[in-house]
């Protein structure tokens, strides 16, 4: 039997700890997809700068998040505007998410059987 995986990035961009989480994060991603998992990322809050860093070939975690972009659900699209990050998303090639209202549902994964992790 497979896992159903949520893994939900907070983490901010501006600190060690935030790389820290980004690449713990992708890192799960990577694990569960490889067994077979179920996996589904998203980013919301602070963690909708990530993607315009993730992309940069020279970025500590490129590799990492190459090997898994195919699991991002999207971004929370109330949370990339509030943090001016709409447009980046967007370029990016992330759909921004506003499930519930302006905001993205975290529901819809316990809703769907998800374990949720939370980076």
């Amino acid at each position: 039997m497979s896992n159903k995986i949520a893994i939900i990035v907070l983490a901010d961009t501006d600190t060690n700890e935030g790389l820290g989480r980004i690449v713990n994060a992708l890192a799960a991603a990577k694990e569960y997809s490889e067994a077979g998992d179920e996996v589904s990322i998203v980013f919301t809050g602070t963690a909708t700068k990530w993607p315009t860093q993730l992309v940069k070939p020279d970025h500590p975690a490129h590799g990492l998040y190459e090997a898994v972009k195919g699991y991002v659900e999207g971004a929370c699209g109330f949370c990339a505007s509030a943090f001016g990050q709409t447009e980046a998303v967007q370029t990016c090639g992330i759909k921004l998410l506003a499930d519930s209202g302006p905001f993205m549902s975290y529901r819809q994964f316990t809703e769907a059987g998800y374990q949720t992790l939370i980076f």
